[in-house]
């Protein structure tokens, strides 16, 4: 198994209370924490207003992050989970991502997707098109990247992009391109897109819903005639971890007061329970056990997210060493 680990910017109110002069020296520190260890990758939100709710704490912005991870680390693959198409032409974004391959070495991955939070779409002034209309232009956008990469020219007469002739030099150093990641599990269009243009795949983590998703993706996959074993099937995972059960515990009550004065009494508890309730909450043998399981059905590359990791880096070391090296 292969993992990434992602790196706190705000948007879930994970550097909430750090100066904001030293949010850049926090994020840098776990990232090159993570270039010196096991991870292969890793990865930040495309994201502009705070979750679960928009509020006036930071949150940094993905591409920004991207070129300057390039040019701070030295090994680790460059991820966003995932980059709304509607939020940047995607020209324009293609031409941003090769450049940042450059600055990189050629350690940039493409986490693309059709967007979903509607108050961010709204207020910076995106509108917030259909469902449809979304995964139309995500896949009309894949399409003018790939050709940019691949061709150093794209052309495409679209109902949502329109571009003659645009010219993305220098490409890309990574051979074919930059690595898609079609992220969603939306079974009629976003899978399909998946089926049609993705290395990658990006979606729910739990082994019921897993097993589901990829059923769709390998009924799509023949139905286009792509090769659904060359699609990697990866998963976020929020990962709560502890050497006993009591410590289990502990992190959790750390995480509710950490989100308490930030939230609403229903949202917290809503917040609270994705925390409490996901596959990756335990002790490493119990978190150990549960990846091998999701590992039987495919999954074979897990992203890691520490709400506490930018105050307290114990539970990601003791992922990184207690197991990490039982799956990698």
């Amino acid at each position: 198994m292969r993992f990434g680990l992602f790196v706190p910017q705000g948007w879930r109110h994970d550097l909430v209370g750090i100066d904001p002069a030293q949010h850049w020296t926090t994020m840098l520190d776990l990232a090159r924490y993570a270039d010196a260890g096991p991870y292969e990758s890793i990865w930040v939100y495309d994201h502009f207003h705070t979750v679960p709710v928009p509020s006036d704490q930071a949150t940094h912005e993905a591409w920004s992050l991207m070129a300057a991870y390039g040019a701070a680390t030295n090994r680790v693959r460059l991820g966003q989970m995932c980059t709304c198409m509607g939020y940047r032409n995607p020209a324009y974004l293609a031409k941003v991502a090769a450049t940042i391959d450059v600055i990189s070495g050629g350690r940039v991955e493409m986490g693309i997707g059709g967007g979903w939070y509607e108050h961010e779409w709204r207020a910076y002034g995106y509108g917030f098109p259909s469902a449809g209309e979304r995964l139309g232009q995500l896949d009309e956008g894949v399409q003018i990247m790939r050709q940019l990469w691949t061709e150093g020219k794209a052309t495409l007469e679209g109902k949502h992009y329109q571009v003659d002739g645009a010219i993305a030099r220098p490409l890309p150093l990574q051979e074919g391109g930059i690595p898609l990641w079609i992220a969603g599990g939306g079974e009629k269009k976003t899978l399909r897109t998946a089926a049609k243009y993705a290395s990658y795949t990006n979606f729910v983590g739990n082994a019921e819903g897993f097993r589901q998703k990829s059923e769709v993706l390998a009924a799509h996959c023949k139905d286009l005639g792509t090769d659904f074993d060359a699609i990697v099937r990866s998963a976020n995972y929020n990962v709560v971890i502890g050497e006993t059960e009591k410590d289990v515990a502990d992190r959790l009550a750390w995480i509710r007061a950490h989100y308490a004065p930030h939230l609403p009494a229903d949202v917290l508890e809503n917040a609270y329970q994705n925390y409490a309730t996901g596959p990756l909450v335990g002790t490493p043998e119990q978190i150990v056990e549960r990846l091998k399981e999701l590992e039987g059905l495919g999954m074979t590359y897990a992203i890691a997210y520490f709400v506490e990791s930018a105050y307290d880096r114990s539970g990601v070391k003791l992922f990184t060493d207690k197991v990490v090296p039982e799956l990698a």
